[in-house]
């Protein structure tokens, strides 16, 4: 694989340059293709020397890799030196490139990429992901899509780097709403409807009870009242919560199997109601503890008064926040986890509160406030069913359900399909991945189902389409070839662009576990895509020389491979038919 390549480039390196190969590893990367014309496989940007302490300069960067070019020598693995802008190119063996590649995919499997020297060394952590957090009692929203998705992407990676990952679903299980659906169901629910439909009925609950407390003063206060109790452990009202949230959890377990996502731990802002207590003691304790005028208990963050950096920990009735509750649950999860890293996944409106969280944290003592981070992102705009504006995943997955089935009756293969259901929910659950995940996270990006559906460019369809093919090549002519081919029968463009590509994988795995984003996979999955419907036009299978055959099937089955591990890593489950 690319690891014993740049090695090998790095150990003669280390010899002209005096330095160690470890040194010099990271700064061998692999050279992206280029559809105009063959390029080199590595590169060294004699830039990156500078950070060595070797006092190169820019002006005479060019002359300094033209000397070191001069330098070094070709040998059994580098076939051809030569300086580029800047840069010193190294073209490996053509024969040892294929062979060492395919090999290489297919002993490493699932793990292809990861066993790399760019993650040698790399310490196992405990990691904590929380992610997707609905809210009790009402559908899941839409909103909660990306932190599902985004979360299981960034727990996939951390597990597939080797790390012991705790996947936490933190629902939004407390607070002053639940004071309003438990009067709002007392006055307009009905216990038939609840066991029927139950997220159904209460959104119904809630939206009823919200419109009568706009006009209905004693309905708020009779709201305040219900969390009060809840919040002073009456059971009758603890009772009727417990119902709502079973309920509750019961219909997210049954969508979060439709996206293909697990949780460890269904947790929830309810846990830590009583230990908030606590944490206001110990605030009071540090001396951290303010009273407003309006009643209110406030953290000053500035720790000069400045009234923009005061944090609001207690309401002036005695009742906790969010945030109170979101201190009482890091601390926890550090004495159950004891880990090195917790990952918040939730939109970038968050931004603040994570900041305030963290920083009360580091006033309270706890250093390992800096292990924690938020991983923010963007607004999806125009998500909308033929039915008009969407409000719940279900409508979304539901339609894109309908729509890959309608797209798929109008091809041939469909008919053979024993699945075409979970087929297509599969297909377009990758199209709406890969349209969320080609951009930066942060970013707000425009929904588009035309998009989303095109089995051309870059789309999940595509993807997956491409896999699919690939794995049924296997399944025609996959019988008779023994495990052994001839090198030699794939020297051709179409091949060695694929190889170099297949080179890339570590690297765009490094690069994606160092930010957390996910498109610099999907970017090099839809290239190894393309690239793959290239060389599937170019080299034939039928009809052609047992050897060539057996190489060519070699190399698709590796494209196949990786491309699973890619789109596995995204939360896309690869389909073999469609």
């Amino acid at each position: 694989m690319a690891s014993a390549f740049r090695r090998s480039i790095a150990c003669q390196l280390s010899r002209v340059l005096d330095l160690p190969p470890e040194n010099l590893i990271k700064s061998i990367s692999a050279v992206p293709v280029s559809k105009k014309e063959e390029v080199a496989d590595f590169q060294l940007s004699v830039d990156s020397l500078s950070e060595n302490n070797n006092g190169y300069s820019r002006p005479n960067i060019q002359e300094k890799a033209l000397r070191l070019a001069e330098k070094l020598q070709c040998d059994t693995v580098v076939s051809e030196i030569s300086a580029g802008q800047g840069t010193v190119k190294f073209k490996i063996n053509r024969e040892l490139l294929t062979k060492t590649v395919l090999q290489q995919v297919k002993e490493d499997g699932s793990k292809y990429g990861f066993r790399s020297e760019l993650f040698s060394g790399l310490p196992q952590k405990k990691i904590v992901v929380e992610f997707s957090s609905p809210n009790v009692a009402k559908k899941f929203h839409v909103g909660h899509l990306r932190s599902t998705i985004i979360g299981n992407f960034i727990a996939n990676l951390k597990e597939a780097l080797g790390h012991q990952v705790t996947r936490m679903n933190y629902l939004g299980d407390w607070g002053m709403q639940f004071g309003l659906l438990g009067t709002g169901f007392q006055l307009f629910g009905y216990e038939e409807k609840l066991q029927s439909n139950p997220l159904q009925h209460l959104f119904e609950v809630y939206v009823q009870v919200n419109k009568e407390a706009a006009e209905n003063e004693s309905i708020t206060k009779s709201a305040h009242e219900f969390f009060q109790r809840l919040e002073l452990g009456d059971m009758q009202a603890l009772g009727l919560w417990q119902k709502f949230r079973d309920l509750s959890i019961k219909e997210y377990i049954r969508m979060y199997e439709r996206l293909g996502v697990h949780f460890d731990e269904y947790s929830g802002e309810s846990f830590y109601h009583e230990k908030s207590q606590d944490i206001l003691k110990l605030l009071d304790s540090k001396g951290l503890l303010q009273k407003t005028i309006k009643g209110t208990t406030v953290v000053d963050l500035s720790g000069n008064g400045d009234p923009s950096f005061l944090c609001t920990v207690m309401r002036s009735d005695g009742t906790s926040l969010y945030t109170t509750r979101d201190l009482a649950a890091a601390i926890d999860r550090m004495d159950k986890y004891s880990f090195d890293e917790m990952i918040y996944v939730t939109d970038k409106g968050q931004r603040k509160h994570f900041q305030q969280v963290f920083q009360i944290l580091q006033m309270m003592g706890y250093d390992w406030a800096s292990r924690c981070q938020h991983v923010p992102y963007g607004v999806v705009q125009g998500m909308k069913t033929r039915r008009g504006d969407v409000t719940f995943l279900e409508d979304v997955l539901d339609e894109i359900r309908l729509r890959m089935l309608q797209n798929m009756a109008s091809v041939k293969t469909t008919k053979e399909l024993e699945n075409p259901h979970e087929i297509a929910e599969r297909v377009g659950l990758a199209a709406l991945i890969i349209q969320d995940f080609k951009g930066l996270l942060l970013s707000d990006y425009q929904f588009s189902w035309d998009r989303v559906f095109q089995s051309r460019g870059d789309t999940g369809v595509f993807l997956q389409y491409t896999h699919a093919r690939l794995h049924s090549l296997e399944e025609t002519f996959g019988c008779g070839y023994l495990d052994d081919f001839n090198t030699a029968c794939l020297q051709e463009p179409e091949s060695i662009s694929v190889l170099q590509h297949l080179l890339r994988f570590d690297e765009v795995l490094y690069r994606s576990s160092q930010d957390l984003q996910p498109k610099h996979i999907v970017s090099y999955l839809l290239t190894l895509s393309h690239l793959a419907a290239v060389a599937h036009k170019t080299l034939h299978i039928k009809d052609s020389p047992p050897d060539v055959a057996g190489a060519r099937l070699h190399l698709f089955k590796a494209i196949c491979s990786v491309l699973a591990n890619g789109m596995k890593l995204l939360g896309i489950t690869p389909v073999c038919r469609m």
